[in-house]
């Protein structure tokens, strides 16, 4: 077997006897300019240790001869030729980063799925604890952490991204694919694939899990452990995860199957506050202790009264995964994927009274001044969850003439219930009144159909991706009362009930056209029609705030282009733009919910988000420069009209946090993109990649405003800094011993519109960060291998609303066979 290593050079796919790449896409993004000399050079002057822009020497099998099974960046236009389901079209005319199953192993402490992401370009992924469920946003160059629905998760197809709603509880479904499956995950930057709704405007993150091609067996068990300490809190916070897979090809089968096991103790998340009280005491209340004085996001002195949103969690994961070749370019698959969770949300007072008691409720005296405290500041709840994941996809991969694809998915909330106290602690412990809100049923279901024509073959002028999808939602929240145990018993009274239905039918085209010597150009186009209906808002028998919302209709044309250019061996430059409408949520639309310490308002009446995004890029392969590397540069612009935005305010005196969604009248951003990959790099066995990117991301217009009339104007995008960077080195000691150390950093940036939240470091401020991870990896024989790692090594505190994680303790022990 020819041994072919990931670094800067062209390469050729991992394939099987039947045509059918068993990466399911381009081993990884490759060097235009080098691709392009490459197409032009004699076959032996490609070496047999050619790589693919990955610092990961990765052994592939010999690939096939036949030249249309190779995946190939032509002129800045990856081509992707594939037997797997994907969402990648064949023709990609953007920038687009990758990483590895080797890369993952060796260089990341990846106890999610999302940790593979965590050293791209401009990519942050808002997990605040291993397993994080409900609010692990992807945020991208000009979309922040509070923007969910601009960015687009696929695995094997099938759609992980939430468009239910957008925000913090409508994060990708990060848990239906675990580290252990992931053969490589892609990601594409901006809207300039007309295979893509307007969603992808930040950027689409493809995951292609494994398929084998013989007998194999894997298991790993992880442990991690955190001392958190903020605020009263001083505490050790453990969990372990252990997984395990079998998989194998036998004849015109093949089968995968993964567990995965999950259990984790989260830290605090979320503080119990209160603005410095000008009261006197009230008659009998409690003198306390432990109240911990600072200042709020606004710079304003408030008390930190305890800790809630500790969440314990435990996950199951189970993937089946089935492939069935019917010819040697045919092939039919089937994934059933589940996901099951069960948590509990504690908390933490730090007031105790004289007798050393902790302090739960009633009005207690701090300081000599005044409070009252009420079941949300110290709440408890708990949370069950099962959610089943269908793909079907049915595809030719014969590399003439025409390919197609019929592709299926189907997400469902089979169990989503949340149950909550609104009694007091400790009573509330084991039982008392509370509230159950209940999800069940809801979810989306997905189909496609895909055409790939090739007129003049697989090598001629012309590649034209075309095709019809469909994406339908549908959202139901009953939220009940419970009086007796809110523990155990069924739904009472109807609090709210809330719900309604959006579909999404899109045709698209694109043509990838070489239309001169050095020349490549991808022209296509977007033609979507969306409708929102049965929209309802109920909040009991005859409350006169009940709503029925009539059905709406809107439709969209969005063209792209992009044009690339070899000005010289080595060096391309490109260009592309693309129009990107992204839609109205169900949630947006008609999602009135309230929760014990939170509640959320709608708008039925919303415009589409309209946006524009340019990019400009220039690649070198810096083998000329005596370095195995691939440096690129980007120019970004991006101009986005009724912006979605659903902003979150603390109301002091109802105790809770408002959420409130409305249309931003003009957002612009610019800035500029630098990233670098190499390969034994000064010294043999040290590989490096890492990444710069300024972005300068404002509100140009905006009707409407948080406190005052033109107080968000000029003021910068939330949660989009003006600095980030990364930088991964890893270092190859020996065939035996790896390590890497990561570096990640965020400027300063906002979380409110007005930017009035001058103060990050603190509880529901969103702050500059620049953490170290460093992992060591040794394998032990052919099949064992053992590794430690340490997340946050300089234990920086930092906040995106809710605390991120402290120093944070890996140890794993896996086996492959």
């Amino acid at each position: 077997m020819t041994s072919l290593h990931f670094s800067t050079r062209p390469c050729l796919a991992r394939c099987s006897r039947l045509a059918f790449p068993v990466t399911g896409i381009a081993a990884a993004v490759l060097s235009s300019a080098a691709a392009l000399a490459q197409s032009t050079a004699p076959a032996s002057s490609l070496p047999s240790n050619t790589s693919i822009n990955a610092p990961i020497n990765t052994p592939i099998d010999t690939p096939s001869s036949t030249p249309g099974n190779a995946p190939v960046k032509t002129l800045g236009v990856v081509t992707i030729t594939s037997g797997q389901p994907t969402s990648l079209p064949t023709q990609i005319p953007t920038t687009m980063e990758g990483v590895s199953k080797a890369q993952i192993e060796q260089t990341i402490n990846a106890t999610d799925s999302e940790d593979a992401l965590k050293y791209l370009p401009s990519l942050l992924v808002r997990k605040r604890y291993i397993g994080d469920y409900n609010h692990a946003v992807l945020s991208s160059r000009a979309s922040g952490t509070g923007n969910s629905a601009r960015s687009a998760v696929y695995a094997d197809g099938v759609l992980l991204s939430n468009y239910l709603g957008n925000g913090a509880a409508y994060t990708p479904r990060w848990g239906l694919v675990t580290p252990e499956e992931i053969e490589r995950v892609d990601v594409l930057y901006g809207p300039f694939s007309a295979a893509y709704p307007g969603n992808s405007v930040g950027a689409v993150v493809d995951y292609v899990t494994r398929m084998p091609t013989q007998f194999e067996a894997h298991a790993k068990i992880t442990g991690f452990t955190q001392n958190f300490k903020l605020y009263g809190t001083d505490s050790r916070y453990s969990g372990n995860q252990a997984s395990a897979s079998l998989g194998n090809k036998a004849g015109d089968w093949s089968w995968f199957v993964s567990l995965n096991r999950t259990e984790n103790e989260g830290h605090p998340l979320s503080f119990s506050t209160r603005a410095i009280s000008t009261a006197a005491p009230a008659a009998g209340a409690q003198v306390v202790s432990g109240a911990v004085p600072g200042l709020d996001r606004t710079n304003t002195p408030w008390l930190i009264l305890g800790g809630f949103g500790q969440y314990n969690t435990r996950q199951n994961h189970a993937k089946l995964r089935l492939a069935y070749d019917f010819s040697p370019t045919t092939r039919a698959s089937y994934t059933l994927g589940y996901w099951q969770n069960e948590a509990t949300n504690n908390a933490q007072s730090y007031l105790y009274n004289a007798a050393g008691a902790p302090v739960y409720s009633g009005p207690v005296s701090i300081n000599g001044r005044g409070y009252t405290l009420t079941p949300a500041d110290f709440g408890a709840g708990l949370d069950s969850i099962t959610h089943v994941m269908h793909g079907l996809s049915l595809k030719s991969n014969t590399q003439g003439v025409f390919d197609w694809e019929v592709a299926a998915s189907l997400y469902d909330y089979s169990r989503d219930q949340q149950r909550a106290a609104t009694t007091v602690r400790p009573g509330s412990l084991t039982g008392g009144a509370g509230t159950l809100t209940d999800q069940s049923g809801t979810g989306w279901n997905t189909l496609a159909f895909k055409g790939i024509w090739r007129p003049d073959g697989i090598t001629g002028a012309h590649i034209t991706d075309f095709g019809f999808q469909q994406d339908s939602y549908q959202l139901r929240i009953l939220r009940s009362s419970i009086a007796g145990n809110w523990l155990t018993d069924g739904a009472g009274a109807v609090a709210s009930d809330v719900g309604g239905k959006a579909q999404l039918r899109s045709f698209y085209g694109q043509d990838a056209w070489a239309f001169a010597p050095q020349w490549k150009a991808v022209l296509g186009a977007r033609v979507e029609s969306w409708n929102a209906s049965s929209g309802f808002t109920t909040f009991g028998v005859g409350n006169a705030a009940n709503a029925a919302y009539a059905a709406r209709h809107e439709s969209a044309v969005s063209p792209k282009a992009a044009v690339s250019y070899q000005w010289a061996s080595g060096t391309v430059f490109k260009a592309s733009t693309g129009r990107a409408v992204r839609f109205p949520t169900v949630s947006e639309l008609y999602g009135a919910t309230s929760t014990v310490n939170s509640r959320y308002l709608n708008d039925p009446n919303l415009k589409p988000e309209k946006s524009w995004t340019t990019e400009l890029t220039a690649e070198k392969d810096t083998a000329s420069w005596g370095v195995d590397g691939l440096l690129r540069l980007t120019f970004f612009a991006e101009n986005v009209r009724d912006s979605l935005y659903s902003q979150t305010t603390f109301d002091p005196a109802a105790g809770l946090n408002i959420s409130r969604v409305q249309n931003v009248g003009r957002i612009k951003t610019h800035g500029f993109e630098v990233a670098f990959n190499g390969n034994d790099v000064l010294e043999k066995g040290l590989d490096l990649s890492g990444s710069v990117t300024y972005a300068d991301s404002r509100i140009k217009e905006n009707a409407g405003f948080v406190s005052v009339a033109g107080d968000t104007a000029g003021k910068y995008q939330p949660r989009v800094p003006v600095w980030r960077a990364t930088l991964l080195a890893s270092y190859r000691f020996d065939p035996a011993w790896t390590a890497s150390l990561g570096v990640r950093y965020s400027g300063k940036q906002f979380t409110t519109l007005n930017n009035a939240d001058v103060n990050g470091t603190a509880y529901q401020g969103t702050s500059p960060y620049f953490t170290a991870d460093v992992r060591v990896r040794y394998q032990l024989s052919r099949q064992w291998s053992a590794s430690v790692g340490i997340d946050n090594l300089n234990n920086y505190q930092y906040w995106n609303f809710h605390p991120y994680p402290q120093r944070t303790f890996m140890a794993e022990l896996k086996y492959a066979l």
